[in-house]
């Protein structure tokens, strides 16, 4: 949600958020303003 918000707020078009699992996983997603 955090994301979100500073999308709207820098009026940004593109976010990337990256998540750690442990254990040496990761995941990461690419979100889009449409």
């Amino acid at each position: 949600a955090q994301l979100l918000h500073e999308l709207k707020r820098r009026k940004a078009k593109r976010g990337i958020v990256s998540m750690c699992i442990g254990g040496g996983m990761g995941a990461a997603g690419i979100y889009e303003m449409l």
